[in-house]
């Protein structure tokens, strides 16, 4: 079992150290050394950052959990909802990939999307994400391109009906 709990505010520095090491560690299969380098630099420097953790619903899959069975050790992945239909955010440490913490973040944040009254889930994936989300049953809808730090990215606009 994923060792799962809620985001929180206190989380901010750790999430972003994630979020970089999941773009430095994987990227670099798939994506340019300029749009690694970007990407990058858009991960330690995101100022909204704060901004979207405190609106949005989220949760973070750590290392191990205590005694009493409770989440804890570092945070090797988050996901994010923003607003309650969008997956805005999903990141993993290198070290902790396939290890089945995208699957479980999906899972719950799908959960807190019905719970909140979304009938639909949306997501803008990347090329890494884009084979996880394809698993657990999403669509693409299209293909988005769009410059970040001066280099041009395509992503994948995704979606999921969430049935009852």
């Amino acid at each position: 079992m994923t060792p799962l709990r809620p985001l929180g505010s206190h989380d901010i520095d750790e999430v972003i150290a994630v979020y970089r090491d999941a773009v430095l560690s994987q990227a670099p299969r798939i994506y340019s050394h300029a749009q690694v380098k970007a990407w990058a630099e858009l991960a330690a420097g995101r100022a909204s950052l704060p901004l979207e953790l405190a609106r949005g619903i989220g949760m973070v899959s750590t290392g191990g959990v205590d005694r009493d069975g409770s989440p804890s050790g570092p945070i090797e992945a988050f996901a994010l909802l923003d607003p309650v239909d969008r997956i805005s955010l999903l990141y993993c440490r290198g070290r902790s990939c396939r290890q089945g913490r995208g699957r479980a973040l999906l899972k719950a944040l799908e959960s807190e999307a019905r719970r909140a009254g979304a009938i639909r889930l949306r997501t803008e994936a990347s090329f890494l994400s884009r084979p996880l989300f394809e698993r657990l049953g999403w669509q693409v809808d299209g293909l988005e391109t769009l410059p970040l730090g001066g280099v041009i990215f395509h992503r994948f606009l995704m979606s999921k009906p969430l049935l009852p």
